[in-house]
């Protein structure tokens, strides 16, 4: 396993722990790596599905921490939140992360079109890693949007 499948691997078991916890909105796990590869914040989508993985992951660092840092998500950050809350990928451009490693895409349409808007902003994104395992923990989630 190569570095990005090792982290994603890890945000994979946090997502599985709470699999099931998180009423409608799909389980997700997250890890923000610093520059140097240590692994400095971890979290996974609350009990009955909020906060979001990555706002959790994102709310103990300061920007000093995340500045350059990848953000390791198992489901695209979404674009939108229905609370009206900062999406996680405003607030992914919002910590100036430089890459976002995702295993797989959300066709939910509040969370989809977060990839583009990150890419938009400059962040380096990478999509696929370990996609299957992520669209085997989602398979549940994905037929339940219309």
């Amino acid at each position: 396993m190569n570095t990005d499948e090792i982290h994603m691997q890890r945000a994979l078991e946090l997502a599985q722990f709470q699999s099931g916890r998180t009423g409608v909105n799909p389980a997700v796990g997250c890890l923000i790596v610093a520059p140097d590869g240590q692994v400095i914040s971890e979290a996974a989508t609350g009990d009955g599905g909020r906060p979001h993985a990555e706002q959790m992951a994102l709310e103990s660092l300061s920007l000093a921490q995340t500045e350059g840092a990848t953000a390791y998500v198992t489901l695209e950050p979404c674009h939108q939140r229905s609370t009206g809350e900062a999406s996680c990928s405003t607030r992914l451009i919002d910590a100036k992360v430089a890459r976002v490693v995702v295993a797989a895409r959300d066709p939910h349409p509040q969370g989809r079109l977060g990839l583009n808007r990150m890419q938009d902003a400059g962040i380096d994104v990478k999509l696929g890693v370990l996609q299957g395992e992520a669209e085997a923990l989602y398979q549940e989630f994905f037929a339940s949007i219309d």
